[in-house]
């Protein structure tokens, strides 16, 4: 999640400035159901009822809910269409990491789009859904990777990559 927020940033910065902390938000809090409710009847739907509970904006919570495409949810909204787009793709940017000496330090675009095609690594990443999400929030699959790999990059003492 720590990562997801890293890209949300990113992208708030580039995107919509005034609305950053809004962005992590729903980075950080976008899986924080799933290692207790991993199914798709349950998440993300039990972190958005809790959230909500607590006063936690819709924008957010939809983002939330568009994140798992089984959700139909739709992504109208940057956010929404942002979260989609970095959340599987952080996570095998931190699996790319995992299996390099240097970590994220000396990682690349091209690297990661060569793993991509390795239908093995890092298998229950969904190819589809990166795919999808770049396509959805209209940018360059290398620039979008470079982005997340820099955002993660600029975090990557507390990540620990």
């Amino acid at each position: 999640m720590e990562s997801v927020a890293a890209c949300m940033r990113a992208y708030a910065e580039r995107l919509d400035p005034s609305q950053k902390d809004r962005w992590i938000i729903a980075g950080l809090l976008h899986d924080m159901d799933y290692e207790k409710h991993p199914t798709p009847a349950e998440h993300p739907y039990k972190a958005v009822e809790q959230l909500r509970s607590m006063g936690v904006d819709e924008e957010i919570l939809t983002a939330i809910l568009g994140h798992a495409e089984y959700s139909g949810t739709p992504r109208s909204t940057l956010m929404a269409k942002t979260l989609f787009a970095v959340d599987e793709l952080a996570g095998f940017i931190v699996a790319c990491c995992k299996v390099r000496p240097n970590g994220i330090g000396d990682l690349e675009p091209s690297s990661v789009k060569k793993k991509l095609k390795d239908k093995a690594f890092a298998a229950a990443v969904s190819r589809e859904d990166i795919r999808k999400g770049i396509a959805e929030l209209g940018v360059d699959e290398t620039e979008h990777i470079r982005t997340c790999i820099e955002a993660m990059r600029a975090r990557r003492g507390p990540l620990g990559l």
